[in-house]
């Protein structure tokens, strides 16, 4: 019973693959569906061979003849590993057009589908601006994670732009990625909540773009140990139960305005703990 959406502020830092993993890794106890809703265009398309139908396109389509709480399921397909996903069109006319049927309804089909017990929908809002078209995504979901990275630049446009992701979201918080300023300092200095931090881990990042790797990859890498941790937090803050009352994270499913001056200093201790 869960909607979650992630998204950044700026640039690339990895939002569809840090999605591919949080449904990859999520709690026992829900079943993830993985809906990519970036304006810009999927990527899972590509990355995975997979069909352009059904995806978001039909869904959009199916809308508007109403919506049903499994209308989501009738438009996903399975990953090689068994993850179930609704693919976004490669074209961005084609992904804003959908998006804008699918959040006309009040993003009506992604909250009936997570309202249902024992549903999780994880969407892929990719770059958020004030003019996105993902917005009644962000509207509708439960939590929302801001994926940034820790450098002055891109930390200049999550301090510029908070009062705007507060009207965005119901509940929002912040995942780091990479290296740069400790998590510690950048929640001082900033005053955001962030739950967690992903580690550049390109080895375990190739299994979520599509390329060969071993299937236990993602499971034994620092990535997916971090969004393992991300997930049952996100899970935990969804669903309003305490996170020590969370269930253990099962195996996973496969997948085949300037902020102020703040020192750089090591890497937090959760992102030490995560390269381990």
């Amino acid at each position: 019973m869960t909607l979650v959406a992630l998204c950044s502020l700026k640039g690339s830092p990895g939002v569809t693959t840090a999605a591919l993993g949080l449904a990859a890794r999520w709690p026992s106890g829900e079943q993830p569906v993985l809906v990519e809703c970036d304006p810009a265009g999927g990527d899972l398309l590509a990355r995975f061979s997979l069909e352009t139908s059904p995806g978001l396109v039909s869904l959009a389509a199916a809308v508007r003849r109403g919506a049903a709480p499994g209308l989501v399921w009738q438009h996903t397909q399975r990953l090689p590993g068994g993850l179930p996903v609704v693919v976004g069109p490669a074209g961005p006319e084609q992904a804003r057009a959908s998006l804008a049927q699918i959040t006309g309804a009040g993003a009506a089909p992604l909250r009936q589908a997570a309202d249902r017990p024992g549903t999780a929908v994880i969407a892929d809002c990719g770059r958020i601006d004030p003019g996105s078209a993902a917005l009644g995504i962000l509207r509708a979901a439960d939590t929302t994670l801001l994926l940034a990275r820790s450098h002055d630049d891109a930390l200049m446009h999550v301090a510029a732009n908070l009062d705007r992701v507060v009207r965005w979201s119901r509940r929002s918080c912040f995942v780091l990625i990479g290296g740069g300023y400790p998590t510690s300092e950048v929640v001082r200095t900033l005053g955001i909540e962030v739950i967690g931090r992903i580690p550049d881990d390109r080895n375990g990042a190739a299994v979520l773009c599509g390329r060969p790797g071993r299937r236990s990859a993602p499971a034994n890498s620092p990535l997916g140990r971090s969004l393992a941790r991300i997930a049952a937090t996100a899970a935990s803050r969804s669903l309003g139960r305490p996170e020590w009352a969370q269930e253990k994270v099962p195996a996973p499913r496969s997948v085949g305005g300037s902020p102020p001056a703040m020192s750089p200093g090591a890497l937090p201790e959760s992102e030490e703990e995560v390269s381990r």
